[in-house]
């Protein structure tokens, strides 16, 4: 390990090593936040809606049960970075096929470990995300910070671009027999996560289209669901999905997630704005307004819709117990709604994966309507 420095935007350093693949340049750079699963690792880190963001986590001890082919969220990883506190020197569990390092080194990932995690959350907690940039002490401080006030952010570029899927493709369905195999589920893809596609696949089959899909293009399939994805970013950057949001809404039943639910927001005209900090990680208690129960939920998102802007438009569902955002809307006059957590839990709790039977339940008996037999 060579000794590394991270440097953020407002001037703070903190002294590390470096893991994982060295910088390029001699600098990684992007906008810290913080991740505050105790486990879950790899799934958080091959999360696209991580793009242009360096992850840091607050548990202190990462890597030690490896990683391994069926826990990665997609392809490869999208985030800038990771920071950690220390990471394991060895791995250890049945299901593992390798460490967490040379993963980051396989697909050329920088990491820095040694940072007081505990330190550089509560700066984060009490100033918000910042750009920040991390490398070998021999790129020099002030290169690093100057790298770091140069970062974007997150704000004001159209990320999901950078994550989507280029072409569209084919999930086959995988439910058991005598499930509803002849529904046609069309999935955005705005960072689409694997662990979704199980779930949706269950349900029926899914053609997973890219970001800039059009509803024309989308009703030429004939689904009988239209699903929006999580991904990175500002919703406000991603004017080409609302528009084709906006143009599905009367002809087909859709479930947001994530930034899903901000792009189907801003569709029937709500509006957005950033958090101070984001919501990352796997334990945020949200309310079922209707029910009055509590469920425990995996998050990740740095934006969120803005409540006054939902009235007369949707119906407020879900609500966070922790700063009171809204988790999830009813579309008025419409076969549509969505949540800002992940109910699909990869990873996290599984409070919520109902949420994909009240898209079933939406969606109707496609069997019957299209005349297909199980």
């Amino acid at each position: 390990m060579r000794d590394a420095a991270l440097v953020l935007a407002d001037g703070s350093v903190f002294e590390g090593e470096l893991i994982g693949a060295e910088p390029v340049g001699g600098v990684a750079g992007g906008e810290v936040v913080f991740n505050t699963t105790l486990s879950g690792y790899q799934e958080v880190i091959t999360d696209p809606s991580y793009a242009g963001q360096i992850i840091t986590f607050t548990y202190p001890h990462i890597g030690n049960y490896g990683v391994n082919a069926t826990d990665f969220e997609s392809a490869r990883p999208f985030c800038r970075g990771v920071i950690v506190r220390e990471m394991a020197r060895r791995e250890s569990n049945y299901r593992s096929e390798g460490s967490l390092d040379g993963l980051l080194r396989r697909f050329g990932i920088s990491g820095i470990a040694g940072i007081d995690t505990r330190r550089l959350t509560r700066l984060i907690r009490d100033t918000g995300a910042l750009p920040g940039a991390f490398g070998p002490v021999s790129t020099g401080e002030a290169a690093l910070r100057a790298a770091a006030v140069a970062e974007k952010g997150t704000d004001g570029i159209d990320l999901v671009a950078q994550v989507t899927t280029a072409q569209r493709y084919t999930v086959p369905f995988t439910g058991a027999a005598g499930g509803v195999g002849g529904r046609r589920i069309v999935a955005y893809d705005f960072g689409i996560k694997t662990t979704i596609l199980r779930h949706l696949s269950a349900l029926g089959t899914v053609e997973v289209v890219p970001a800039s899909t059009t509803a024309a293009e989308v009703l030429a399939l004939h689904p009988d669901g239209v699903f929006l994805s999580n991904g990175p970013g500002d919703p406000a950057m991603v004017g080409y999905a609302v528009e084709a949001i906006g143009d599905l809404l009367a002809n087909v039943p859709i479930f947001g997630i994530c930034l899903g639910h901000q792009l189907l927001s801003r569709a029937i005209g709500g509006d957005t704005y950033k958090l101070p900090f984001g919501h990352h990680g796997g334990n945020h208690p949200v309310r079922h307004e209707a029910t009055g129960h509590v469920e425990i939920t995996s998050q990740n998102h740095n934006f969120c819709v803005s409540p006054a802007s939902l009235e007369g438009r949707a119906e407020i569902t879900h609500l966070n117990l922790n700063d009171l955002t809204v988790e999830g809307m009813r579309v008025r006059n419409a076969q549509a709604f969505s949540v800002q957590y992940h109910p699909e839990a990869g990873p996290g709790p599984h409070d919520s994966r109902y949420l994909f039977q009240m898209f079933a339940d939406l969606m109707g008996d496609a069997t019957a309507k299209n005349g297909v037999t199980v």
